[in-house]
């Protein structure tokens, strides 16, 4: 058997989800698919991040194991051949038998885009735009809340989470990209929960639109170890995986417009 490491980017809008599931689109199934129509002959392929419905991804990590030799840049381009345009493979490396998508992770970077001013047509897509005034200062402050290491069950979904829900972030920062007129947020760490970056980026918005709200609402929700807080969810079209870097890896310094 051959493995391969893949690094891949998608437009999450029309899937659910990356993990394959019973008669609904996913980017997993996808991905198997074509690679069945493209060389006649299965994959077993395995994600780094289990993406939610409606969520991007621009490094996106996977392994594929199949019992096909051949040489990487042809499998390449032959699989992005095959695939639909929301989907690409940016990358394609042989791998070492032991490679393995969810062990060694160094860090991980998502993305939450957003819009103060109602978006173009062409980014609307990846971003949620909040027609609420938002104080930028209370923001970045109360992304602080959760940057170290805490328990947040108050942050994930709760469902099937085990007892570990303690994680790290590194860091939590804001930026503006002027030529679309967006904010992004870039949250970084080893790992995360599911729903955790939503659920703490929507939370922070309710703070920062609300000028009677305190932070110390955040502080109170995390110390809870509650899933069940009130607090909102932000939306799944604003988050996007940007990268994994594995460890003893260089880091990518590949740069993107977005």
């Amino acid at each position: 058997m051959k493995r391969y490491k893949l690094i891949i980017a998608y437009d999450g809008t029309d899937y659910n989800g990356w993990q394959q599931q019973p008669g609904v689109p996913t980017v997993e199934g996808m991905l198997k698919k074509r690679f069945y129509t493209a060389f006649q002959t299965p994959a077993k392929i395995l994600g780094a991040s289990r993406t939610d419905s409606g969520v991007h991804a621009l490094g996106q990590v996977a392994s594929c194991t199949t019992e096909l030799d051949i040489e990487p840049e042809k499998l390449r381009k032959a699989w992005n051949n095959v695939l639909p345009p929301s989907i690409v493979i940016r990358k394609l490396a042989a791998a070492p038998e032991n490679f393995h998508p969810h062990k060694d992770v160094d860090y991980k970077i998502y993305y939450y885009h957003f819009f103060l001013q109602r978006p173009l047509p062409f980014v609307q897509r990846y971003g949620t735009y909040l027609w609420k005034t938002i104080d930028l200062k209370k923001l970045e402050k109360s992304l602080q809340v959760f940057v170290g290491t805490h328990d947040f069950r108050s942050f994930c979904t709760g469902d099937g989470m085990g007892d570990n829900t303690v994680r790290t972030i590194e860091s939590a920062n804001i930026e503006y990209l002027d030529n679309f007129k967006a904010y992004r947020i870039a949250i970084k760490g080893p790992s995360f929960l599911r729903y955790m970056i939503r659920r703490i980026v929507g939370a922070c918005f309710e703070v920062a639109s609300k000028p009677d709200m305190q932070i110390e609402v955040l502080h109170k929700a995390l110390a809870a170890k509650d899933p069940r807080q009130l607090l909102p969810t932000a939306p799944a079209k604003g988050l996007l995986l940007y990268t994994i870097k594995y460890k003893g890896e260089i880091e990518d310094g590949e740069k993107f417009i977005f």
